[in-house]
């Protein structure tokens, strides 16, 4: 699915999406709520976690996610 709004990647990421999210559709959720600049002004857990995200590398601070470090992690 197209995660399009901050709805939706609230959606996947709290778990009422109305599908089974992919690990990617999480990633893009993030990415959406980063690129938007909406994590930053929700509920705490979403700042907290963007910026663990954009810490580690996984998601840049203007919402493109790097997978290329995805799959470093997923293989180690």
């Amino acid at each position: 699915m197209k995660i399009e709004s901050t709805y939706d990647a609230c959606a996947v990421i709290e778990g009422f999406a109305s599908f089974e999210p992919t690990e990617e559709d999480t990633l893009e959720a993030w990415a959406l709520l980063i690129e938007t600049g909406d994590c930053w002004s929700l509920q705490g857990f979403y700042g907290r976690n963007a910026a663990y995200l954009i810490e580690q590398g996984i998601i840049s601070r203007e919402g493109k996610i790097n997978w290329e470090k995805v799959a470093e992690l997923e293989e180690g």
